[in-house]
């Protein structure tokens, strides 16, 4: 069964204003486990693992600032051209809109185990990737929200982790 699919554009409902008149709700904020669309990706968060202090393995690694959270995310190329994911496109945010930029360096390591590269690749029309975005943020922090981005340009979508 397919997830349902949030979307950042149209309403959902409508509100009563002062006057009477209805003004448009804010289009909804997905969640984890939904799939979301911007330009030609389609995105599904499917966990969130944060705490990380290292990411690697014994002898290639890197060291958490504060801490890793590690973001499973599935990225499907809906388009009919090949489209290139890059992680430094994506966007986390934590307690006062704090915006947390990804670690590629730190993907990398946390990728390395398998063919799980979502930091850069090249995606072609119909086919998927999974793997971990990660994002070092305070250790006393956590992430309430992404925004996700087909490229820089694009507009984004908004998933909520919390």
């Amino acid at each position: 069964m397919a997830a349902p699919e949030a979307t950042t554009t149209g309403a959902a409902t409508a509100a009563p204003t002062k006057a009477g008149t209805k003004a448009p709700a804010a289009a909804p904020v997905a969640g984890i486990g939904t799939a979301v669309r911007d330009g030609k990706f389609e995105f599904v968060v499917q966990k969130v693992e944060c705490g990380k202090a290292q990411v690697g393995g014994e002898y290639l690694n890197k060291k958490a600032q504060g801490q890793f959270c590690l973001v499973t995310i599935s990225v499907k190329n809906i388009g009919d051209k090949p489209q290139t994911m890059y992680d430094s496109n994506q966007k986390g945010f934590g307690a006062n809109n704090a915006r947390y930029a990804p670690d590629s360096a730190a993907g990398i390591y946390a990728n390395s185990e398998g063919d799980n590269q979502v930091w850069i690749s090249e995606i072609n029309p119909g086919n998927q990737v999974t793997g971990l975005v990660v994002f070092d943020i305070p250790k006393d922090g956590a992430l309430s929200s992404l925004e996700l981005h087909d490229s820089a340009f694009s507009g984004g979508v908004k998933v909520k982790l919390q």
